[in-house]
């Protein structure tokens, strides 16, 4: 994902560092983050930063940003909010019932009365304007703020709007109904809130005095109880919910905006309380007011794991040197807790690392912070060759004589959308099932490429592929085997009969190569072999046949666009050669000629007859007929000048 940085946000926790944006882009791009952009804005260098998946529980703010470049470079943070020691007052007038503590293992929520809602000042706007947020007014800024600082999304809801049962404002955290109604706030960009139906796996913030959905958690919050220009108190929600909740629900309601992007990389359970002690202080900085308490259920907490890192096991997997001493400087300058012992290390990872939880994690610590460009690449030792992989061996022996008959090797997809064996978790709603036989593949490719024929200057379409098919058991297990199936298409649309001929010399062509008799029988232009079976039949093999070195080729873009083909026939003396002809052809044509093929010649009472067919093709548009037309009239009078007669 990527996150847009201001540099001037990154000096409130980098200190008066001499580190420049460009070194900031520069040293995250060696060491952590590819940098898509760097760019000036209205006073500040904004970077633009592409935050890979496993880091996006602490990076997708600024505070990572930066505690990532202290890591990098061994100075620490001159200002670091998450190592400030916490002294929130508790509070009894808010109240949190939750429902399922995995879905939701974290509530917090503060009470500040006394604000005054209104324009954010201009230092805050301009933080949030550099990344691209749009100033609402000082309550709501603050909110994203605090998620844009140190990841944590928040939530602000009216006090006075939210009714109190007993003198207690009353939350719940529980599943969705089926078919219940959420109204939810109008997204960024839009200016209409939207009304959404549960399909019932949805988790939801409740006012619990009426059981009201004022919120989809970690997602989107609702109108209910909406901060306003009249707004004296707030409460301030901040929770840990499910990533994988979070991400469904955002997913099916198509509502995926910074927030739940937040939640479902799943940031620490720890983070919560910290929003709470950074937004209680802005907010009384920005809007005044006094804080009259926070609650904080916290059900299931977080332990930390304690891994085990090997010095030699991570030389061995960087491929490098480091001693005991490199080591640990490298893991503490991540702020883990590390502790020699015997040949290596007991490291605990700072809790905001919720990613570092196995041996290798840490060891990918160590490379990039030391830095890959200091990794030497080392040529292996050679071994002798243990074992011939006969399959492989024979697929080369087949694919030799095909290729040889002008037939092309093809990859097609394993995956299908009806076939015998059903995928449980597909990829995509077209690759529900793995493929039974590679003939339908075959046919669908001949059908895509039958209409290249004029482009390619061949007579037809010919291809081949070697690949694993699925079926079923009869038990209902399911079974593999490699098949080679070779097609052939005459005509663009359709079986015409005469691909069993060519598809008849193809098999006769393996069976000399591989001095057997095959079974195989061509059925409407493609035939399929069971190559495991026939493999297993074939003799045993103790060395590879030597590979030939071919041509090098120089590899040309081809054209996008439709190509265009027109016939010539026409009579010449029967001296004339076809050479001499086509050289004629071609210099008129022009350069819009990609190809001539020579397609009949005959002879009668003493004259030639001779047919080409002329390929036309743009590199950078669709040809018309009449441009393919004012080409041909040129090259009818070339043909006349020479004395020849056109058909």
């Amino acid at each position: 994902m990527t996150t847009p940085t201001s540099y001037n946000w990154l000096k409130d926790y980098l200190g008066d560092s001499e580190i420049s944006p460009t070194e900031v882009a520069d040293l995250l791009g060696a060491h952590a983050f590819e940098i898509e952009d760097v760019k000036a804005v209205s006073g500040d260098t904004v970077i633009e930063v592409d935050i890979l998946p496993n880091r996006s529980s602490d990076c997708l703010c600024h505070r990572g940003i930066a505690r990532e470049l202290a890591s990098i470079t061994g100075k620490p943070l001159a200002n670091d909010p998450l190592k400030q020691e916490l002294n929130l007052p508790t509070s009894d007038l808010i109240s949190v019932e939750i429902e399922d503590p995995e879905a939701c293992p974290r509530f917090t929520a503060s009470l500040i009365t006394g604000i005054t809602v209104k324009e954010s000042p201009a230092w805050l706007k301009e933080r949030l304007q550099a990344i691209g947020q749009r100033s609402i007014n000082n309550i709501v800024d603050a909110t994203n703020y605090v998620m844009y600082a140190i990841g944590q999304p928040t939530h602000a809801y009216d006090a006075d709007l939210f009714p109190q049962v007993d003198g207690q404002w009353k939350f719940m955290v529980r599943y969705a109904k089926v078919g219940e109604m959420v109204s939810l706030l109008a997204e960024s960009g839009k200016s209409e809130d939207r009304d959404v139906e549960m399909k019932g796996s949805e988790l939801l913030i409740v006012d619990n005095s009426s059981n009201t959905p004022i919120g989809l958690a970690g997602v989107k919050g609702g109108r209910f109880a909406g901060v306003h220009e009249g707004t004296t108190k707030v409460i301030i929600e901040a929770a840990h919910f499910h990533p994988t909740l979070t991400r469904k629900t955002a997913r099916r309601l198509g509502i995926v905006i910074d927030a739940s992007k937040r939640f479902e990389n799943e940031p620490a359970r720890e983070l919560p309380s910290y929003a709470q002690a950074e937004i209680i202080k802005l907010i009384k900085d920005i809007a005044g007011g006094e804080c009259e308490g926070v609650i904080d259920e916290y059900l299931i907490k977080s332990t930390p794991t304690k891994v085990t890192v090997s010095i030699k096991h991570t030389n061995a997997l960087l491929g490098l040197e480091l001693n005991s001493d490199e080591i640990e400087v490298i893991l503490k300058k991540i702020g883990a807790e590390v502790t020699k012992i015997p040949d290596g290390f007991e490291v605990i990872s700072p809790w905001e690392r919720t990613d570092l939880n196995i041996e290798e994690d840490y060891i990918e610590e160590i490379g990039r912070l030391y830095g890959y460009d200091h990794i030497k690449s080392v040529m292996p030792d050679k071994v002798p060759l243990r074992e011939i992989n006969r399959r492989h061996y024979y697929s080369e022996r087949i694919r030799k004589p095909l290729i040889a008959l002008g037939f092309s090797e093809v990859i097609t997809s394993s995956f299908r959308n009806k076939d015998t064996v059903q995928l449980q978790n597909a990829l995509a709603s077209d690759k529900t099932c793995l493929r039974s036989s590679l003939g339908k593949n075959l046919n669908e490719a001949l059908d895509k490429n039958a209409g290249f024929t004029d482009l390619l200057g061949t007579m037809d379409t010919r291809i081949f592929e070697i690949g694993t098919v699925f079926d079923l058991k009869d038990g209902g297990g399911i079974t593999e085997h490699v098949s080679l199936a070779i097609g052939v298409r005459v005509k663009p649309s359709g079986y015409s009969g005469k691909e069993d001929k060519i598809l008849n010399e193809a098999i006769l062509a393996l069976e000399e190569v591989l001095e057997t008799k095959l079974i195989a029988k061509p059925e409407k232009g493609v035939v399929e072999i069971d190559l495991t079976e026939l493999v297993a039949t074939l003799p045993e093999v103790d060395k590879y046949e030597t590979v030939e070195k071919l041509e090098d080729i120089q590899y040309k873009s081809f054209s996008i666009y439709p190509a265009i083909s027109r016939d010539i026939a026409m009579w010449v003396s029967e001296d004339t050669g076809e050479t001499e002809v086509e050289t004629v052809l071609n210099e008129t044509a022009g350069d819009l000629r990609v190809r001539t093929t020579l397609f009949d010649v005959f002879v009668k009472d003493g004259r030639k007859s001779i047919a080409f067919r002329l390929v036309f093709q743009a590199n950078d548009r669709t040809l018309t007929d009449a441009e393919v037309g004012k080409i041909m009239d040129g090259v009818y009078e070339a043909v006349a000048k020479n004395s020849w007669e056109v058909r």
